[in-house]
């Protein structure tokens, strides 16, 4: 039966999921914003191609670093990590907490302009 968790408490996974990267991978964020949101939305899902919503964990927009020439006063970059899908593919909060550094990691990679074959060969996918 998947896991119901408290907004402040999957939060609480976010934020201890992040402090537990390495340092030489928190060095080079710069201007991403990590979010939580219950679900995906309909302009989210087609994004990706995703059906349903249980399809989508987590999701990178914006522009990966190695694509990145001129990049000053823009938006924040964001990574979205969708609460109720994560739980649903859950059944106790140590698995909660494992899903959500995953799926950071799998942003991240996003983020960094890693192919999916490099995710793949890290357990990222």
């Amino acid at each position: 039966m998947p896991i119901r968790l408290s907004r402040r408490a999957f939060r609480r996974l976010v934020q201890e999921a992040l402090a537990g990267l390495p340092a030489t991978v928190l060095a080079y964020l710069d201007n991403v914003d990590i979010l939580v949101q219950d679900w995906p939305t309909p302009q989210q899902l087609a994004s990706v191609g995703a059906e349903s919503p249980y399809d989508l964990l987590g999701l990178y927009e914006g522009i990966p670093r190695t694509e990145r020439s001129f990049y000053n006063l823009v938006l924040p970059d964001r990574i979205t990590l969708f609460q109720r899908p994560i739980e649903a593919v859950c059944e106790s909060a140590e698995e909660v907490a494992q899903q959500v550094r995953v799926t950071i990691l799998h942003e991240l990679a996003h983020y960094y302009g890693w192919k999916d074959a490099d995710m793949e060969r890290l357990g990222l996918v």
